[in-house]
């Protein structure tokens, strides 16, 4: 008794084709999964954190577009910042309590603009001769971010360069809007 088989080549290879489809859309989805709704799991949960430093002995440039992104992201990531060089204008504020070296490198950030309302943010510095400098002189000042404490932990500039400057047709800086990607294109 003999048994009839017989293989249909092209049905084999639909099938063959249809599989390697299906798996090929599931490694897709899974990878569209793990990168955008794993990452809002994670920030949602506060455990979001970046695995990379910065390496670099380039200067990174802060301008008005991307000053509050970078300001955000370095005070939610210190340990990833420190030793990183910044450079950046803005305008010297002093408050009661800090030392004779130290000042914020600030801008006005707007926070509604009718009618306009802006809030001074900025990066703590510190320099030996910050008396030499008034309060609301606009500078240019290029440094190091180190961790420092002021009333906690705190993102603070060694300043290694400053110089006045003129005041900027764009004083004003945005709210953060969470677009910055902190190392991507530092390393």
């Amino acid at each position: 008794m003999f048994i009839n088989f017989k293989i249909n080549g092209k049905k084999i290879i639909k099938y063959l084709f249809i599989l390697m489809s299906i798996i090929i859309i599931l490694i897709f989805l899974t990878g569209v999964y793990n990168i955008f709704f794993k990452k809002i799991e994670k920030e949602e949960n506060n455990t979001f954190t970046l695995n990379d430093t910065i390496n670099s002995d380039k200067i990174f440039e802060i301008s008005p577009h991307n000053y509050t992104n970078i300001l955000k992201s370095v005070t939610d990531n210190l340990d990833n910042y420190v030793g990183c060089k910044v450079h950046f204008t803005g305008y010297i504020y002093r408050l009661l309590d800090f030392s004779p070296i130290q000042f914020v490198l600030a801008r006005d950030m707007i926070v509604n603009q009718n009618p306009l309302q802006s809030l001074v943010v900025g990066f703590l510095c510190e320099y030996k001769n910050a008396n030499e400098f008034k309060d609301g002189e606009w500078v240019d000042v290029t440094g190091i971010i180190q961790k420092s404490d002021y009333y906690g932990e705190i993102a603070i500039i060694e300043v290694t360069k400053i110089f006045k400057c003129d005041e900027p047709e764009n004083k004003y800086v945005s709210v953060p809007d969470n677009t910055y990607v902190p190392t991507s294109f530092l390393l």
